[in-house]
């Protein structure tokens, strides 16, 4: 497996900077997102990422994966139908952009019922919001296909594909190679195990997040540093191995310590090589 490190883990938001920091804690590569505003956005065009990936190049840091966070205020589910239109469109520059950066694939969100941590998002029932975000990934599967790099949804925190089967049929259903699991250890403890969603869900897992959570008393602030939580990642690497997945591993570890923030790289570096190195 190749570790990687995502864009959003860094205090640092100079790409030179992050670039230098991440190849010297030991990471392979980076994972940057689409926002609207930054190094990657919705007005970048193929120039300017072919100035991302030679400055990538210069530090020995490869490009493998987009994300975005745009997807929690507007996403594939929602009443509004410019708004999913324009989720949609978000989408297709994304997976443009992500080409031209010589990525394999991106990260969506593919919607959600309802976000605790948003206020005033929308309440969408859960079989509407199946029924939009299978439409949308249907019609966005051509285009991953066109572009070569793989659409990957994520489990979130989104009341939304709640098991490991509901995630599953969604992408059987969509039926493209082009579209698969983004899936992230830490963000399913809440409600379930990791290991069991990466048996299941198999071949379909494109690329891999790593967090930890600890159970009690939830929430957001109860993500901590890798190893520091309840995630059983002995387990985790089993399950890996027996589906044969060998791809990138992201820390997602957000947000950076506020004394030190630096430090925070080359901590989860360490504990990922400990993890990577389970046998």
């Amino acid at each position: 497996m190749k570790k990687g490190i995502s864009i959003w883990s860094f205090a640092e938001t100079d790409l030179d900077r992050v670039f230098a920091l991440a190849k010297d804690a030991g990471f392979d590569g980076v994972e940057l997102a689409l926002a609207t505003d930054g190094p990657v956005n919705m007005d970048s065009t193929k120039e300017d990422m072919e100035n991302i990936k030679a400055l990538a190049k210069k530090h020995g840091i490869e490009l493998y994966s987009l994300a975005s966070g745009m997807y929690w205020q507007k996403n594939y589910t929602s009443d509004d139908e410019a708004t999913r239109r324009y989720a949609i469109e978000t989408t297709k520059k994304q997976l443009e952009l992500a080409s031209y950066l010589g990525m394999e694939s991106i990260l969506v969100v593919p919607g959600a019922c309802g976000v605790d941590f948003e206020p005033g998002s929308e309440v969408i029932p859960y079989d509407v919001a199946y029924d939009r975000a299978l439409a949308a990934l249907r019609e966005l599967a051509p285009v991953a296909e066109q572009y070569k790099v793989v659409l990957g949804i994520e489990n979130v925190w989104n009341k939304f594909l709640l098991s490991p089967l509901e995630m599953r049929d969604l992408i059987d259903k969509v039926n493209s190679p082009y579209v698969g699991s983004y899936f992230d250890v830490g963000n399913v403890l809440y409600c379930g195990y990791p290991q069991h969603w990466i048996k299941i869900l198999g071949s379909r897992i494109t690329k891999v997040h790593f967090k930890d959570y600890k159970r009690e008393p939830g929430g957001l602030n109860c993500f901590v540093d890798l190893l520091s939580g309840e995630v059983d990642y002995i387990a985790v690497m089993k399950a890996f191995k027996e589906i044969g997945y060998d791809g990138w591993v992201t820390a997602e570890m957000l947000p950076p310590y506020a004394q030190f923030p630096e430090a925070i790289l080359y901590n989860t570096s360490k504990s990922m090589d400990y993890i990577l190195g389970v046998k």
